[in-house]
């Protein structure tokens, strides 16, 4: 993402995990973790709408942590159909956000992975400050509903005429739950143009958390 980019491995469930990890200006105030599109479709750590979502988080003042799934770079193993990317991300949590303010979030795929995750983590009362689904792909695989605790830590953001995944699927697991869903207008499946606009809508989501603080 930038020359202070770190990159390391992590002994994940399926072998070694490629790891990009990026560091604020002064001490983090906890981990963020972010997961990346379907790996069979070309989804990488270094997408760009995962990269913007790094950014903002980074200059929140948070830790991030982007990982490649199993099979993609350089991490062994295979795609395996969101269940092992699960216990990918899993893996990650455990061994960078274990006891410390946690933010997760996932763009397309890793949105689906990232929602199957999160009730583990409310079990383990883990310090949930928010989370982050950006171009949800509802249409495409499971996402589990949000839990009311998490939910008032949501930001769900998706284009307005995504081509990938419809805007109304959307809306459409959403509107049981109360959800609100932060549209962008003119916006994409990969924001094409509208990254900025991304960037900011995390920061400011991230500013009316900062100071939030307890169990999910």
């Amino acid at each position: 993402m930038n020359s202070g980019t770190t990159r390391e491995q992590l002994k994940g469930p399926a072998g070694a995990l490629d790891i990009a990890i990026d560091l604020p200006a002064s001490a983090p105030c906890g981990t963020a973790v972010v997961a990346h599109p379907h790996p069979l479709f070309g989804g990488t750590m270094d997408n760009k709408v995962v990269q913007t979502i790094a950014r903002a988080l980074v200059q929140c003042g948070w830790r991030s942590v982007r990982f490649n799934f199993r099979g993609v770079g350089g991490s062994q193993g295979e795609y395996a159909d969101g269940i092992g990317e699960q216990e990918d991300l899993r893996a990650v949590v455990e061994t960078y956000g274990t006891g410390q303010p946690l933010v997760l979030a996932g763009f397309s795929f890793g949105s689906a992975v990232t929602s199957q995750v999160l009730p583990e983590l409310q079990q383990r009362q883990a310090d949930l400050r928010a989370v982050i689904l950006v171009g949800t792909a509802v249409s495409r695989f499971e996402v589990a509903p949000l839990s009311p605790e998490h939910l008032a830590r949501a930001l769900v953001v998706h284009g307005e005429v995504d081509e990938t995944v419809p805007l109304g699927d959307v809306m459409n697991w959403a509107r049981p739950q109360g959800m609100p869903v932060t549209v962008v207008p003119g916006g994409e499946h990969f924001f094409h143009g509208r990254l900025p606009t991304l960037k900011q809508l995390i920061v400011k989501h991230m500013a009316g958390v900062a100071t939030h603080s307890g169990n999910s």
